[in-house]
């Protein structure tokens, strides 16, 4: 049915989502502010500018904002304990096992993630599963950030493939959109946020995990 796959990163192969969020929340409160996860979430899936935007609201300025980004960028490098060799964000379950079997049948994949490429190769290079990759396309490489479809057309160039040729798995609505403007099938794996009906409508699939799409691998990517 289909010759590649192409991955989101952030909530869908790392569980960076999480740690994040929580390090905005704790940083708010040095603000004084409560900043909820309902309120928080407005932010997940978007770009850095519209995130920004929004939790400059919630926070009370730019100023606030830049404290707080301060106080999260101090909190997650803290994360890394002297001696600690473990990756900041833990992969999540099933993607290694997805990405083998994907390796397996031949099945050529990549990354379209709204981290920059550095940021990529760092955060799956500590994972040790940047070599299952072909091609990478990173949100400071694109003009226009998800759901513009920017992104998933660029991987898909790299990879030389037509983009109706792929699935994308996205965990996040505006990923899943963007995967879908650009003429992919998209598998869901929600992460913090379940996918509202309209995306579950257009899904090929939605899974609870990574685990669950590799029985289906073999029918997906025929060799």
């Amino acid at each position: 049915m289909f010759t590649a796959a192409i991955f989101d990163m952030d909530g869908l192969l790392i569980d960076s989502e999480r740690p994040i969020m929580a390090a905005w929340i704790a940083a708010a409160r040095t603000l004084d502010v409560e900043l909820s996860h309902a309120q928080y979430l407005q932010c997940v899936g978007l770009a850095m500018g519209e995130s920004k935007q929004i939790l400059a609201a919630l926070l009370g300025g730019v100023a606030a904002y830049q404290h707080a980004a301060a106080q999260v960028t101090a909190a997650l490098q803290l994360e890394r304990l002297a001696g600690d060799v473990r990756p900041l964000f833990p992969i999540k379950p099933g993607a290694a096992e997805l990405l083998t079997a994907l390796r397996g049948r031949g099945t050529r994949c990549a990354v379209a993630s709204s981290s920059t490429r550095g940021q990529i190769a760092a955060c799956l290079g500590s994972l040790d599963v940047l070599h299952h990759f072909e091609a990478f396309a990173g949100g400071d490489e694109v003009a226009r950030a998800k759901p513009d479809p920017a992104l998933y057309r660029l991987a898909a160039e790299r990879l030389g493939v037509d983009p109706a040729d792929c699935v994308a798995f996205e965990d996040s609505e505006n990923g899943a959109k963007a995967a879908l403007a650009a003429g992919m099938r998209v598998v869901v794996v929600p992460d913090l946020k379940h996918p509202p009906e309209a995306i579950v409508a257009q899904a090929f699939q939605v899974l609870d995990s990574l685990h669950d799409a590799v029985p289906h691998v073999a029918r997906w990517f025929p060799s």
